[in-house]
C-alpha cells in the first residue's frame, strides 16, 4: 500500500513539474512574462532608445524622413494661405501650383524648394475631391465680409474664433486639411511603408550611399507622416497627426502606443526580431484609426452640444468631424472596423448642406461610430 503511494506521489509531483508556466522569467527581457514558472530561453533582449535616434556600429545615424518632413511642410503652408482668405481672395491655381509643388516651390508660393509634393500621393478620385475643395473655398473667400447663412458664403464668429463656411455650411479649409491628413499621410504611412510588402524589404545591406536599410528607411517614412518630434511626447506638435494623437491621449493612451511602439518596432528591425516588429505595426494600425474615430466623436458630441445655440461652433465641429470620418476610409483592411462603403454611408448621413442637418442626424452618426469603437 505504501508503494503505490509513494508511486502516487512522485506522478503526481511531475505532473505538477510539467505543468508549470514556460516562458521568459527575466524582468530585464522586452517580452518578460509574469506568469512564467519555468524559463524556456526564449527572452529578448536588445536596445530601444527614449527618442526616434538611430545609429549603426559607427555611431552614423541611420534615420531619414526628409521627403515626410517636406510633405508636411506643403500642407501647413499651404493651411497659411488658406487662412489669409479670411480677410483676401484666394485664387484655386495657387492651392492647385502648392499641391502639385509646381517649379519645386509652388510656383513660388513656398518659401522653400523641394522635389517632392503631395497631389502625386494621391489616388485620382481623392485628387479630384481636393482640387474642387480648392474651388470652394476660394469662392467663399470671396465673401469674407459677409455673414455666412444657408445658401450664403461668407463668415460667422464663436467666442475669439471666426470661421469661413461655403454656402453649403462646410468649412472647406478644414476639409482640405483633413483629406490630405488621410488621403496623403495617413494613407502612405500605414498602408505603403508599413504594408506588407515594404515591411518584407531587404534588411541586411545598406542602400547604396545611405547607412540604413531599405526596411529601416521605410519604417522612418512611416514615422515622418506621423509628424511628432523624436522626442515625442515631451516636445508636442501643434498640428496634424501628432496634435490629435495627444488630444485623444487621455482617452485612448495614444502617445504612448503610437511612439514606443514606433520605436520599439524601429529598434526590432535593427535587432531582426521580426515577430516584435508585426506586433508593433499592428497597435501603429489600430491606434491610427481610433485616433480617427474617437476625434470624430468628440466633434459629434460638441456639435450636438451648440446645436442650435451657436451655429459658428456647429457648422465648424461638423466640419472637423466629417474630415475625421473620412480619414477612417484609409485604415489598412486588415484592422480596420469599418468598410469603405460604411464610412461612405456615415459621411452621407452629413447629407450636402450641413445648414439642413438635423440633431438626430448628429447623434445617429455619432452612434454608429461608438457602436465599432
Amino acid at each position: 500500500m505504501k508503494f503505490y503511494t509513494y508511486i502516487g506521489v512522485i506522478a503526481t509531483a511531475v505532473a505538477v513539474s510539467s505543468c508549470k508556466k514556460e516562458g521568459c522569467t527575466d524582468q530585464n527581457a522586452l517580452n518578460y512574462n509574469d506568469k512564467a514558472k519555468k524559463d524556456n530561453g526564449t527572452c529578448i533582449y536588445y536596445n530601444i532608445p527614449s527618442t526616434y535616434a538611430f545609429t549603426d556600429d559607427a555611431g552614423n545615424s541611420t534615420v531619414d524622413y526628409s521627403g515626410q518632413t517636406d510633405r508636411l511642410n506643403h500642407l501647413r503652408e499651404m493651411m497659411t494661405y488658406i487662412e489669409t482668405g479670411m480677410n483676401n481672395t484666394l485664387d484655386a491655381q495657387v492651392l492647385r501650383h502648392m499641391f502639385a509643388n509646381t517649379n519645386g516651390n509652388g510656383n513660388g508660393a513656398f518659401t522653400f524648394t523641394s522635389s517632392r509634393q503631395l497631389q502625386n500621393k494621391c489616388f485620382a478620385l481623392d485628387t479630384a475631391m481636393i482640387l474642387s475643395y480648392f474651388d470652394e473655398v476660394a469662392t467663399a473667400s470671396g465673401f469674407n465680409t459677409q455673414a455666412a447663412a444657408n445658401g450664403q458664403a461668407g463668415t460667422l464668429t464663436s467666442g475669439s474664433s471666426t470661421y469661413l463656411f461655403a454656402a453649403n455650411g462646410f468649412e472647406y479649409p478644414e476639409l482640405i486639411e483633413k483629406a490630405v491628413m488621410a488621403a496623403v499621410f495617413k494613407y502612405q504611412a500605414l498602408n505603403v511603408y508599413l504594408g506588407s510588402t515594404n515591411m518584407a524589404a531587404d534588411n541586411t545591406t545598406p542602400v547604396a550611399g545611405q547607412f540604413y536599410t531599405q526596411l529601416e528607411h521605410y519604417w522612418d517614412e512611416a514615422f515622418g507622416y506621423f509628424g511628432v518630434s523624436t522626442d515625442f511626447p515631451t516636445t508636442l506638435p501643434t498640428d496634424f497627426w501628432g496634435k490629435y494623437c495627444n488630444s485623444q491621449n487621455a482617452t485612448l493612451g495614444s502617445n504612448a502606443k503610437m511612439m514606443d511602439n514606433f520605436l520599439k518596432g524601429r529598434a526590432a528591425i535593427a535587432a531582426n526580431y521580426t515577430s516584435d516588429k508585426d506586433a508593433c505595426i499592428r497597435t501603429i494600425k489600430e491606434t491610427w484609426e481610433n485616433i480617427s474615430a474617437y476625434q470624430a466623436m468628440r466633434y459629434l458630441d460638441l456639435a450636438a452640444q451648440n446645436f442650435g445655440t451657436d451655429q459658428a461652433k456647429t457648422l465648424h465641429v461638423l466640419s472637423e468631424a466629417y474630415g475625421f470620418i473620412y480619414a477612417l476610409r484609409f485604415a489598412p483592411l486588415e484592422t480596420r472596423n469599418l468598410s469603405t462603403a460604411q464610412v461612405d454611408a456615415l459621411l452621407n448621413q452629413f447629407g450636402t448642406n450641413l445648414w439642413n442637418i438635423s440633431l438626430q442626424d448628429i447623434q445617429s452618426i455619432k452612434s454608429t461610430l461608438d457602436a465599432n469603437y
